[in-house]
Formats: structure tokens, C-alpha cells, sequence
């Protein structure tokens, strides 16, 4: 008899909590409403620039397709989702939300049904968005060209293809914006703040995260992963060879390379690209408040530092020349990667060109310094894809040219030679890997590069 009480009590507590957790994962469907676009020019021509400064349409955009009309195949740890059809369609797209729904799915992250939005789409960033921007940025999407593209169902593992689970993700991890501005602080910086963290996202790349997929926060821009990419450190914890000032900072986010620096590549391209449409000021403050976090190096960094300025500007070592004729003054020339690297490399690393157009000197290279060999994976394996319609670096694809091993030799070559750290383990499987597509790499083709739309108008 007791054992039965029990079990109704058991039973009882799991009706209880099932029905608490179902009021907790309820949200109201918004009514759908045939929307009027006749908005102020102004309004729109803002809401293009929090556009590219959010990356809407590399992540709502299929290469080569209609921008805005979703379908992407965004790899994540817990299966594929595809990108929401986000254009003003009235039947698959966001044409009957209102100005209420498009704001709910900021800043709660649920849909006009009011359906649960998987945090692939970084509400956790973007409910820190102002209600102004917020409204610029409708009044922009909502004269953007109807596309009628039903995007295909998510590919997710169980249970998570039912989205009240994400209900319970909330409870954990979501906090509620708007931006509260740090008053210690100057306008610069919370104005930078206030971007990298709301609608520029930075943090849902740069930040690692924990096994259910929220960013540890207390580890913030130390380093993650999207797409099949290594989003590299950008506190303390940063291994570029030359530390990153507010200058250099500012001039690598609006052009998209840095001679000390390198190139943009993979999802960051996009970025760098898109950010060309804000202006100087918030491209300044956002270098401000991210250089801010990385603080000063130390005495130790700062004196390596300057030594390998001093290094470049002479013309040593790797990009040295004499009489035209190229000057190895390099060590471990006896690994099997030296060959090989002469080869493919040299060429171009070694030509005395400079960035963009010219090769990094790998001295200066922070994927040869970083601890995850993934990124100058995908870059050999794939090379890097011209932008659409301007002048941009490109680098051809190895993917045909060397095997597993001999890209395994060529990185070992390139660690022990350009940054003197320890050697990576197991590249020639982590190549195996990524060139068969198991471990699952976003690389968009050269037509790829999607950038936001010059016209600002409601007639575009």
C-alpha cells in the first residue's frame, strides 16, 4: 500500500512539472497582418548598416541565391539547421510579421507561431538591441525583394527536433536585454560594447562553449569554433605574434587584412566584408572595446614583439632577397614539409609582396601560432576564394595537390619553422577529416562571399 502512494506521488510530482514546463514553453501566436512598406528612407538606409553589421545575409543567404531567403546548411554539434527565409513573402518568409513578432524573435528568440528559435539564430546576442534599432532593421528587411523559398527542415539529433527543449535552454542561459551601458566607462567604449556584443555577435564565434551549446561567458572572446572554424582569441589569451592595437584593430575590420596580421577567411571574411557599410566611428569603437579587453601584453610579449618588427622591416630570414635571388636563412630545412613547402608556399610567402595581394610572411601568422591547426587546414585544403566582383587576395586550393601526410609534414615544417612552439598532433587525420567531410566545414564557393546591398531604397 505505501509503495502505491509513492508511485502516486511520483506521478503526481511529473503531472506537475510536466504542466509547469509546458506553461514555461507556451508562447502566443502573434496574428498574422498584411504589412504597409512604406517606410522612411532613413529608417531603412539604418537599418542596412545594423544589417551588415549583424551578418544577416551570409547566414540567411545559399551562395548564389536570393539574399535573405535562407537555406543555408549551418553545421553545429548538434546536427544541421538551415537558415529561415527571412525577406517580406507572405507565406514563407516574414512578410505577415509584425513590427511586435520581429522584436519577440530578438529578444526572446520565438517566432511569429510562437515557436522556440533554435540559438543557431544568436538571440542571446541580439536581445541586447535597442527597440530603435530594432525597428530599422524591420523596416529594412521588410523592403527587401519577396522570395517565396520554404528552407528544408533541420537535421538535428533526439530529442531536439522538439522545440520546447529549447524552452529549458532559455531558463539557463538566456538573459534578457536591452544593453545596460557600463558607467565607468566612456562613450567610445559602451558604443563599441554595445555593437560587438548586440548585433555584431562576436562573441557566438570568438567565445567557447559549454556541451549544451551556450557560451561560457565567463570565458568571453578566448577563443571558439563556427562553422568548422577556429574563431581565434581575442583577450589576453590572443596568440597573434604582433598584439593587436586600436589601430591596427580598426583598420583590419574595415578593410579586411592587416599587413601584420593577415588576411580575413572563412566566416570572418564575411564579416570584415559586411562591416564596410558602418561608419568610421563604430568601426572604431568596436576595435576599442576589443583591444580594451585584451589588455596591454606584458613585457615579455611586447619585447618579442618588437623584435620581429625590426626583423620584417630589415628584409630577414623568410622574405630576404639578394641580388633577386631568394635567400633561405631558415632552419629545419632537413624536415620532409621543407620540400614541399618551397614548392607550394614560397612563391608567394617569400615574394616581398605585401598584404593583401602578397602572401603573410608566416612569422606574422597567427593560425601557424595558434594551439588548433583547423583553420590553416581548411586553408590549404581549400584555399581562399576571390570576392565577388572587387579585388581580394585569393589563394589556390591544395586539396588535389598533396596528400593528408604530406599536409601533416608541411604544417610540422611550418609550426617548427615561422613560431618555434610545440608541434601539432594529429594533422594527417584532422585533414582526413575535414577533406572527406566528416568533420563538417562551411566553405563558400568563390560567388560566396556574400556582402549587404549597396541600395538602400524600398524600391530595391
Amino acid at each position: 500500500m505505501r509503495g502505491k502512494k509513492i508511485f502516486a506521488v511520483l506521478i503526481a510530482i511529473v503531472v506537475v512539472a510536466a504542466a509547469a514546463f509546458g506553461a514555461l514553453a507556451w508562447r502566443r501566436e502573434i496574428p498574422a497582418q498584411q504589412i504597409a512598406t512604406n517606410f522612411d528612407p532613413t529608417l531603412i538606409a539604418h537599418g542596412r548598416a545594423l544589417a551588415a553589421l549583424g551578418n544577416c545575409i551570409a547566414c540567411h543567404t545559399v551562395p548564389g541565391g536570393k539574399a535573405f531567403a535562407g537555406g543555408l546548411a549551418v553545421p553545429t554539434p548538434f546536427g544541421t539547421i538551415y537558415s529561415t527565409n527571412i525577406t517580406p513573402d507572405p507565406e514563407t518568409g516574414i512578410g505577415t510579421w509584425t513590427e511586435a513578432a520581429f522584436g519577440r524573435a530578438m529578444r526572446e528568440g520565438v517566432d511569429r507561431k510562437g515557436r522556440h528559435l533554435y540559438p543557431a539564430f544568436p538571440y542571446d546576442h541580439f536581445t541586447l538591441v535597442t527597440d530603435e534599432d530594432n525597428s530599422a532593421l524591420y523596416a529594412f528587411l521588410m523592403t527587401r525583394e519577396p522570395v517565396k523559398s520554404e528552407p528544408r527542415a533541420n537535421e538535428l539529433v533526439f530529442p531536439l527536433q522538439f522545440r520546447p527543449f529549447v524552452a529549458a535552454w532559455k531558463l539557463l542561459f538566456l538573459s534578457s536585454g536591452p544593453f545596460q551601458p557600463d558607467l565607468s566607462r566612456d562613450e567610445t567604449w559602451n558604443r563599441g560594447a554595445y555593437l560587438a556584443r548586440g548585433l555584431g555577435h562576436c562573441g557566438a564565434c570568438h567565445t567557447p562553449r559549454n556541451r549544451l551549446g551556450a557560451e561560457d561567458k565567463a570565458r568571453r572572446f578566448s577563443g571558439g569554433e563556427a562553422e568548422g572554424w577556429q574563431a581565434y582569441a581575442i583577450d589576453q589569451s590572443s596568440h597573434t605574434p604582433i598584439p593587436w592595437d586600436r589601430e591596427s584593430m580598426a583598420f583590419y575590420l574595415r578593410h579586411g587584412w592587416h599587413e601584420l596580421h593577415g588576411v580575413s577567411r572563412g566566416p570572418m571574411a564575411e564579416v570584415t566584408g559586411n562591416l564596410s557599410a558602418l561608419p568610421d566611428s563604430d568601426i572604431d569603437a568596436i576595435a576599442a572595446y576589443v583591444v580594451d579587453g585584451m589588455g596591454a601584453p606584458d613585457a615579455e610579449r611586447k619585447a618579442a614583439a618588437d623584435r620581429l618588427r625590426r626583423e620584417i622591416g630589415a628584409g630577414r630570414g623568410a622574405s630576404s632577397t639578394e641580388n633577386g635571388t631568394q635567400v633561405s636563412a631558415a632552419p629545419h630545412e632537413d624536415m620532409p614539409g621543407a620540400a614541399i613547402y618551397a614548392a607550394a608556399c614560397a612563391t608567394c610567402h617569400e615574394s616581398g609582396r605585401p598584404p593583401p595581394y602578397g602572401g603573410l610572411d608566416f612569422r606574422l601568422s597567427t593560425a601557424v601560432n595558434a594551439p588548433n591547426p583547423q583553420n590553416i587546414i581548411n586553408v590549404t585544403l581549400f584555399g581562399l576564394p576571390p570576392a565577388d566582383g572587387e579585388a581580394s587576395p585569393v589563394m589556390p586550393s591544395f586539396a588535389g595537390a598533396l596528400s593528408d601526410h604530406q599536409i601533416a609534414d608541411l604544417l610540422a615544417y611550418m609550426r617548427a619553422r615561422f613560431s618555434g612552439r610545440e608541434p601539432w598532433q594529429g594533422v594527417a587525420e584532422m585533414a582526413r577529416r575535414t577533406r572527406s567531410g566528416e568533420y563538417k566545414v562551411l566553405v563558400r564557393p568563390a560567388e560566396g562571399i556574400e556582402r549587404a546591398p549597396v541600395n538602400v531604397g524600398a524600391e530595391d
